[in-house]
């Protein structure tokens, strides 16, 4: 399938995701309802009106193009085995993670004090997994996608995602490179969507950046770590003011109708 034709087919399955028809873009455009049909049955869009489009589903180009060479399709994941070796030896989980990040095998054994033969066998377990290629001389090939996912309800998680991001957020986040906000509001359902589909994209974005400077030597780079989260919630104190209202509300007196007070 040539290039255009996989843009238009991502572009028309995200308006079928979005529940935009036809009829409701062409309004939107301020043409005809076949004027659209044609676009998109002949490709020939031009970029100003393919940038008006993205701009009404709230989506940039390079999440179309991502759409478009199927890289969001379906999550890529380790299988279930690979994951449970790795969440069962922070070790081995280690060296892995440090292999993904585009460290060389001298550069960890150097750089973490392992010993030869440790990160010997670390690596060939590794290759037995089928994650990495162990070649001579200890230089290892990725087996697996960079981009790989952890499975939502898998043992690396299980293991490692909690602990994580406690330990994460101990820091005061002074520093000059750091970061924390926390804002709670209001949202409608429609702009919750929004919102998620945003934080999906700063995540895709995050994993690109470190795609784009994995070249550079790990003198030059620094880990950094982001966390990002989102949930319906109901901070505890804001919460415990409408259960005291409602225990003031049990508590005080009611009134009694249709009697009138004793008289003296």
């Amino acid at each position: 399938m040539a290039e255009r034709e996989r843009v238009i087919a991502a572009l028309k399955a995200v308006l079928k995701q979005r529940g935009w028809r036809y009829a409701d873009l062409a309004r939107e455009l301020g043409v005809s309802e076949p004027t659209v049909k044609r676009l998109l049955s002949s490709g020939r869009i031009d970029l100003e009106r393919l940038e008006r489009i993205c701009a009404l589903l709230d989506l940039d180009f390079f999440e179309l193009a991502r759409l478009a060479r199927g890289a969001r399709d379906a999550p890529r994941h380790l299988s279930a085995r690979q994951e449970e070796e790795l969440a069962q030896s922070p070790r081995l989980m280690t060296v892995f993670h440090l292999l993904c990040q585009g460290w060389r095998a001298d550069a960890i054994r150097e750089g973490y004090a392992l010993g030869a033969p440790e990160l010997t066998r670390l690596l060939a377990r590794l290759d037995r997994l089928g994650l990495v290629e162990l070649q001579p001389g200890d230089k290892v090939r990725l087996r697996v996608p960079r981009d790989f996912s952890w499975r939502d309800d898998g043992p690396v998680r299980a293991r490692y995602l909690g602990a994580a991001s406690r330990e994460f957020l101990l820091d005061d986040f002074r520093a000059p490179d750091t970061l924390l906000a926390l804002e709670i509001r209001e949202l409608g359902a429609a702009s919750l969507a929004v919102l998620r589909r945003k934080l999906e994209r700063l995540q895709i974005e995050f994993k690109e950046a470190a795609e784009l400077d994995i070249s550079l030597p790990p003198s030059k780079r620094r880990s950094v770590g982001i966390l990002v989260a989102m949930r319906p919630w109901v901070y505890s104190l804001i919460d415990s003011l409408r259960s005291e209202s409602l225990r003031d509300d049990r508590a005080a007196p009611r009134a009694v109708r249709g009697r009138r007070p004793a008289r003296r």
